[in-house]
């Protein structure tokens, strides 16, 4: 016989399905790959191809595949059309090759994903993160560090609430790696718990929601604590009264009196507890009358480390808000290397304060000091005005917001300004909205963030000339 007569007689596509059906999620716009995988494929694109020939894999082991292709068709007709060509040896060594048309009809069916969301039991994990504080500087911090190693992005939404933020994951395993970031990055006790959603039992498998509370210790920046004696002793026999100058994975303190430093990690903190003496809206602003610079004190005897970035002054200060009155107040400060006569710096008045606290009732009222200086006072509206770089922020939802968050966030963004090891580890972009004013040229002395240490943004415009979606870049 032939070719032209095995050609009529022989069909080598017999077994291959003419139609199959493939399964599309409406709400998330995936396909189902089988047996469980949803993944996105655009029309007439190479995944769907793919996606469309591992459906007929099965029933084309016997002919040998040449061409495949889409043929076009509305996208709204949920039909999909593929050409395939394909060979096949017959009878006395004679290859036969025919070219046919396979229809994928789509039907829509709802993912594991969507199902869960529609049934509002979409997460599966959750990680509250609190700090029992006023001030906001340690979650800004966190914040920051969570956008440079990308860690939200496997978050399925992400909540603040007034003391704290949640971070709700579709799996325990990313919301087991968020934990281990928070106890590597920020000083925090953290515990588990979990409850059963449901349980079958034809196959004994178990459906838990999974809690990961992390609790941050309640002491930032600037705060100002009374250490335990023990504790004190331990850290090499320093003050009592000490500045937290810093928080990272341990809380960096500084003994005003003295210069001496001290780190404390979360599980010697959680042995110990102690609590911020002052929060930040008790600050008072003062005026430097006259400084003194200390040269060249001794520690005593089994003392720890000491600054070498502080000096060490005593200073006569006077309250703005009492000038017209001769009382001032006379105090030891670490920012000798800041003051000058004139100067205006922030700080707590303990003279005329009524704290109460467990270690500090217990102390002698002679070494406590009148006033504890913590930084240095600028101008903000000009600092504000020159600042030519900014942040980036998560995207999340706001419920019971504080009226300050403004402020606090102007805080922070001063405290990145004046500490360079603080922001080693926070990426700031420069800001091109930002005209540069004549009268921004004026220096004050504050400090300011240098071209150097920005990042530049990237826009998607800078490479392609189209509109696209601003992109960060690290």
């Amino acid at each position: 016989m032939c070719v032209a007569c095995l050609r009529t007689q022989v069909d080598i596509s017999e077994g291959i399905p003419k139609q199959v059906t493939v399964h599309f999620c409406k709400q998330c716009e995936r396909y189902l790959q089988p047996p469980a995988t949803w993944m996105h494929c655009a029309l007439e694109s190479r995944e769907l191809l793919a996606l469309c020939l591992k459906k007929l894999k099965s029933s084309m082991t016997k002919v040998r595949l040449i061409d495949a292709g889409f043929l076009w068709t509305e996208p709204h007709s949920k039909r999909i059309k593929m050409k395939l060509t394909i060979q096949k040896e017959v009878m006395n060594g004679a290859i036969l090759q025919q070219v046919f048309v396979v229809e994928f009809v789509v039907q829509y069916q709802m993912c594991d994903d969507c199902h869960r969301v529609e049934a509002k039991d979409f997460w599966k994990a959750v990680v509250q993160v609190r700090q029992k504080t006023v001030h906001k500087k340690t979650f800004y911090y966190l914040e920051q560090l969570i956008l440079k190693h990308k860690l939200h992005q496997n978050a399925l939404n992400i909540k603040e609430i007034h003391d704290g933020i949640d971070f709700y994951y579709g799996s325990k395993q990313h919301a087991q790696k968020m934990v281990d970031f928070l106890q590597c990055t920020v000083p925090c006790r953290c515990k588990t718990s979990q409850r059963l959603i449901s349980h079958d039992i034809h196959s004994n498998t178990y459906n838990y929601k999974s809690t990961f509370s992390a609790e941050i210790v309640p002491v930032c920046k600037d705060n100002v604590v009374c250490l335990p004696p023990r504790l004190a002793q331990s850290l090499g026999n320093m003050g009592q009264i000490c500045v937290c100058i810093r928080v990272t994975s341990t809380i960096h303190l500084i003994d005003p009196r003295t210069l001496q430093i001290a780190e404390v990690d979360g599980n010697t903190y959680w042995r110990s507890p102690f609590n911020s003496l002052c929060s930040p809206r008790q600050l008072e602003e003062f005026i430097v009358m006259d400084i003194d610079v200390i040269r060249d004190q001794k520690l005593g005897a089994g003392a720890g480390m000491r600054s070498n970035k502080h000096t060490l002054a005593e200073v006569w200060v006077q309250k703005t808000s009492e000038m017209d009155t001769s009382q001032q107040y006379h105090c030891r400060t670490f920012l000798g290397h800041l003051l000058n006569i004139g100067d205006l710096v922030m700080g707590y008045d303990f003279a005329n304060s009524n704290i109460n606290d467990e270690y500090l009732n217990k102390m002698n009222p002679h070494h406590l000091p009148d006033v504890v200086l913590i930084k240095k006072s600028y101008d903000r509206s000009r600092r504000a005005r020159r600042r030519n770089w900014k942040l980036q922020e998560m995207a999340r939802d706001r419920e019971g917001m504080d009226t300050d968050d403004e402020r606090q966030y102007q805080d922070f963004l001063e405290d990145l300004e004046e500490d360079e090891a603080l922001r080693k580890n926070v990426n700031i972009y420069r800001d091109a909205s930002k005209i540069p004013v004549e009268s921004d040229t004026d220096d004050d002395g504050a400090p300011r963030i240098s071209l150097m240490e920005m990042l530049e943004e990237l826009s998607l415009t800078d490479v392609t000339g189209g509109e696209g979606a601003d992109m960060m870049t690290d």
